[in-house]
């Protein structure tokens, strides 16, 4: 069975809880269901990982080469999560990186993402539904698994 690669960094292993009116009332377990379902039809299993240390997350990508994709959540890491980037530079799938707010909306410390450049795409500001575009988006780029 083919898997894809849910990660989640820093403080979002409390969705629902933290500042609803920014980041919605989805929990992260009712994301990862929903990216579950969005999969499931290909047989495409969800490993899901949320850390909120940088370490834990690069080890969760370099254990997960055989993943058909991932959809990334990297939270503040996108400002300066570099181990995180190279991490992902050597991914040897395609992966999307996902906000659940408009980060271009937001403070101006949040506009830029040192992962973006290397990401197949980026969705934000849809809350928890960018999810599930992200997980259609990659199935349709990985035709066949």
């Amino acid at each position: 069975m083919a898997e894809l690669l849910l990660l989640n960094g820093p403080n979002l292993g409390i969705l629902g809880r933290r500042e609803t009116e920014i980041y919605g009332t989805d929990t992260l377990a009712d994301i990862e269901a929903a990216v579950a379902e969005e999969v499931s039809h290909r047989g495409w299993k969800v490993v899901a990982v949320q850390q909120d240390g940088e370490g834990e997350l690069v080890r969760a990508v370099q254990g997960a080469y055989d993943t058909v994709g991932a959809i990334v959540n990297p939270g503040a890491l996108m400002i300066a999560g570099w181990s995180l980037r190279d991490a992902l530079a050597n991914y040897p799938a395609p992966w999307i990186e996902v906000h659940l707010s408009n980060v271009w909306a937001r403070e101006k410390f949040r506009h830029e993402s040192v992962l973006a450049p290397l990401a197949c795409g980026v969705i934000a500001g849809l809350g928890s539904l960018g999810y599930r575009l992200a997980a259609r988006a990659l199935l349709d780029r990985v035709a066949g698994s």
